[in-house]
């Protein structure tokens, strides 16, 4: 993890920025609704550090780079935050034909962006695929060298214009089936919780006793039989992926609906678990 020497008592706001991994998509479900998310924990990281955090949250799932540079870059650059979370991209290059060096320059210069105004940044790099899931999207020899080409931006981007980096995509444990939601594409509750202590690590904020424990790999499973997989398989292509290729065809997101979740800052000053 890279804290690029922040002080975290100067973090007193917070905004936000990205898709369904910002937005906390299968996270346990607040008081509003709305799942809470890693970003959400991270703010309450920062209540609990600071005494309290300004916090807005403008991440909608299934949004591609240009729509978050064009709907929630400005909104942010407006509102003037200590930090920016900005993490956005990854649907992009799920998608069949992309320019993939253009969505990594439109990437940097987002990011140099934010800088320029003031903010400190955080960047995360893309977890790939669950080692046992090798038939998800996102484990096909052309995908795999897609993620690896963003984490490797990611990572001289950080260091080119002084951000903090949560090297998610570095750490096998975060790897394991069982922190990701059926879908195969989404954290659990679990997931969230420990890339929000990854992100306050990376910030050089404490986290709670068993946050810090975020790398630490869960206990071996029992391995399944042929046929469960194959069935496993079916369901999640039925359920998920076939619903997912026909929005493709569509040209509509799941998130199209949807209104960011915080736009304009909250106070935090309490924090509940």
């Amino acid at each position: 993890m890279r804290s690029s020497f922040i002080d975290p008592s100067t973090l007193d706001s917070f905004v936000a920025l990205g898709d369904s991994f910002t937005e906390g998509l299968h996270d346990e479900v607040g008081p509003d609704g709305r799942h809470r998310g890693w970003a959400d924990r991270v703010a309450e990281g920062l209540a609990v550090a600071n005494g309290r955090v300004r916090y807005a949250n403008l991440a909608i799932r299934g949004r591609l780079l240009d729509q978050v540079v064009a709907e929630q870059v400005p909104a942010a650059l407006e509102l003037k935050p200590a930090l920016v979370s900005f993490h956005a991209g990854g649907n992009d290059i799920l998608r069949p034909r992309v320019d993939v060096a253009g969505v990594l320059a439109r990437y940097e210069q987002t990011v140099a962006q934010l800088r320029e105004n003031g903010s400190q940044v955080l960047l995360f790099t893309v977890i790939g695929a669950p080692r046992e899931a090798d038939r998800t999207p996102r484990a096909t020899g052309r995908l795999a060298g897609r993620f690896a080409a963003f984490n490797t931006c990611a990572r001289r981007v950080a260091d080119r214009y002084d951000c903090a980096l949560a090297d998610i995509g570095a750490e096998p444990a975060l790897l394991d089936r069982r922190l990701w939601h059926e879908d195969r594409l989404h954290l659990t509750p679990e997931g969230h919780a420990r890339v929000a202590a990854a992100a306050l690590e990376a910030l050089g904020l404490p986290a709670s006793e068993s946050a810090l424990e975020w790398r630490k790999l869960l206990p071996p499973k029992v391995a399944s039989g042929r046929i469960e997989d194959v069935l496993g398989d079916l369901r999640w292509a039925r359920t998920f992926l076939l619903p997912w290729v026909g929005r493709r065809l569509r040209g509509v997101s799941s998130g199209d609906s949807l209104l960011p979740k915080r736009p304009q800052f909250v106070e935090i000053t309490t924090v509940t678990d």
